[in-house]
């Protein structure tokens, strides 16, 4: 019999049933895709709406407060908790700004939020900027570093929440119970200065800039490094470039995999990314090992500042005497 035949033979009520069927099926994948477990280093809102009443999912709002205005109390996702960046994620250490702390303050901190590293943890930026973003990608690889594996950023952040006129918010701050938390560190996902004093010269170590090609050319400078330039032999890659600024989000895929130099590309390649302080450093970082899949991808936390301190390590620089003028003459004026 056919399919044709076989449904024309079906009374009024069969008919309804089987469509009734029909649908909690369709119903049924739906869901399907968008609970459960993350599927990879980004999520999408619709995701996080299905997921936000579980009690192992952890929302961090990564916003910062502006002056007197705090966008975190003005909005936020039901249930999400308030860990603005940098605040507990990064300090000076040994002069150098923008640091990881000491592994116990990180310790503590993480742990004052709830995460005791068996939860599910979505980190929301206001996805603003590319290096707003970059907060949030910052705390990802922090969290990775300490041995947690389930995190995610929400793509689009709380510009793709709020673009749902019907999704949810919340004005009252969101308390968190504090749990014991310790750390399973990495080191492979972290390199030193000494460690980039070794490689440097090797053909299978790629330094990778995340900076705008003006600080590269060492015709700009990060106004607590000491010296202007980039490592040697490093290739740039401006971390804006994978920023989608119209949506807050990362750019598609094949759009990034089409981005990355071919030095950085080759199988073999032991990729260092760096900038000024490690936090644009973390955006390469993050689209190139964990939305891409690259291996041996680290990052130098010192990046150009803390290199810049040892006089003795070597700087590339195309700056000129004219732009040392034209510096001087800028200051004067």
């Amino acid at each position: 019999m056919t399919y044709r035949r076989f449904i024309d033979r079906l009374s009024p009520v069969q008919l309804l049933l089987a469509a009734a069927l029909t649908l909690a099926v369709l119903i049924g994948h739906a869901a399907a895709a968008t609970t459960g477990p993350l599927s990879g280093p980004l999520v999408e809102a619709d995701w996080l709406k299905a997921n936000l009443g579980r009690e192992d999912v952890v929302v961090l709002d990564t916003r910062s407060a502006n002056g007197e205005n705090d966008p975190y109390l003005e909005g936020h996702i039901p249930g999400a908790l308030s860990a603005p960046y940098p605040g507990g994620w990064r300090t000076e250490r040994d002069g150098i700004p923008g640091q990881l702390p000491p592994l116990p303050a990180l310790e503590a901190h993480i742990g004052g939020l709830g995460i005791s590293g068996e939860e599910t943890i979505v980190i929301v930026p206001a996805a603003a900027s590319s290096s707003e973003f970059g907060g949030a990608t910052r705390i990802y690889w922090t969290l990775k570093l300490l041995g947690i594996d389930d995190v995610a950023i929400l793509n689009g952040g709380y510009r793709a929440w709020t673009a749902d006129a019907s999704a949810p918010l919340e004005n009252e701050a969101a308390e968190a119970t504090p749990v014991a938390f310790k750390a399973q560190l990495r080191p492979q996902l972290l390199v030193s200065s000494d460690e980039v004093r070794q490689r440097l010269g090797e053909s299978s170590t790629v330094m990778l800039d995340g900076r705008p090609l003006s600080q590269f050319a060492g015709k700009e400078k990060h106004p607590a490094a000491q010296r202007y330039g980039r490592l040697p032999g490093a290739v740039n890659l401006d971390q804006s470039v994978f920023f989608d600024a119209e949506t807050g989000r990362v750019v598609a895929k094949d759009a990034a995999m089409s981005l990355v130099p071919p030095e950085a590309a080759k199988a073999d390649a032991e990729i260092v990314s760096y900038c000024n302080t490690g936090h644009w450093a973390s955006m390469n970082w993050f689209v190139l090992s964990e939305v891409l899949g690259y291996e041996n991808v680290r990052l130098f936390d010192d990046s150009m500042v803390g290199w810049t301190e040892n006089p003795d390590n070597p700087v590339d620089s195309d700056r000129s005497r004219w732009d040392d003028i034209k510096s001087w003459w800028n200051g004067q004026s």
